[in-house]
């Protein structure tokens, strides 16, 4: 794989970034929401389709048509939390600030530091409805339809099985997803913990989704899992790596 090139930015526009990963962190500590901002900016980031180089991390999230897909249930919520700081910083694009605070989440929850970086340009037009993994839709919700969804993002198996450990953070909404309850006994701290509730089996008060039961199911997901239950490090090394290459799709493509 060739090196990335990045566009460069100003100073001043890198100048607001630094400032307005401050005000991020201040946000998201304040109002616990490092969950619902984690999200946003994965499914602002996993519309992109490798073979049309269409959909993807360039801000096009915020508009009602593409917040009205399914998947996206409830990150409205997400979008009004975050506006009042968007504000504050006119020259940044929708598309970087999105993923910044995607890092932001990460960081303030005692995650790793992901690398990011600025340039990513707003786009207009919202990718069409169906390209984010679904929780069931009334259907079995395999390693099959995991490797079909980040395939079209370009991702990997192992990707696939590091970016699920994201969901150390957060709960589902019956309301917004069909599913109650959190995947972790504390929802709002990033580490290792998805993946050992994951082996040690459903638990009274704790989640897993047909999603989650097929990385176990799965004889290449099922080691990764493992690795990662007993190694934390392993774990964020990887997550950095997977986190990093969903919130470039289609931005500052490889030499």
């Amino acid at each position: 794989m060739g090196k990335k090139c990045y566009p460069k930015v100003s100073e001043e526009y890198q100048k607001a970034v630094e400032k307005c990963k401050r005000k991020l962190r201040g946000l998201i500590a304040e109002k616990r929401c490092a969950p619902i901002i984690l999200r946003l900016a994965w499914h602002s980031a996993g519309t992109f389709d490798v073979k049309t180089k269409t959909g993807g991390p360039f801000g096009t999230i915020r508009h009602p048509d593409e917040l009205a897909h399914v998947a996206n249930n409830g990150l409205d919520i997400a979008v009004r939390l975050l506006d009042p700081i968007k504000d504050q910083f006119p020259i940044l694009s929708y598309a970087d600030f999105y993923q910044l605070a995607g890092v932001v989440a990460v960081e303030i929850t005692g995650g790793p530091e992901i690398p990011f970086h600025p340039g990513r340009p707003d786009k207009s037009d919202p990718p069409p409805e169906g390209r984010l993994p679904a929780a069931t839709e009334g259907r079995l919700v395999g390693s099959d339809h995991l490797r079909d969804v980040f395939g079209h993002m370009g991702l990997s198996d192992k990707d696939i099985v590091a970016l699920s450990g994201g969901h150390t953070l957060g709960r589902c909404h019956e309301e917004r997803s069909g599913f109650e309850g959190a995947w972790t006994t504390n929802p709002l701290i990033f580490d290792n913990s998805y993946f050992k509730e994951l082996l040690s089996g459903e638990k009274e008060g704790l989640i897993q989704l047909p999603s989650d039961k097929a990385l176990l199911e799965d004889p290449v997901f099922r080691p990764l899992v493992e690795k990662y239950a007993a190694d934390e490090d392993a774990f964020f090394a990887d997550y950095v790596e997977s986190h990093l290459k969903l919130s470039e799709l289609g931005f500052a493509d490889a030499e």
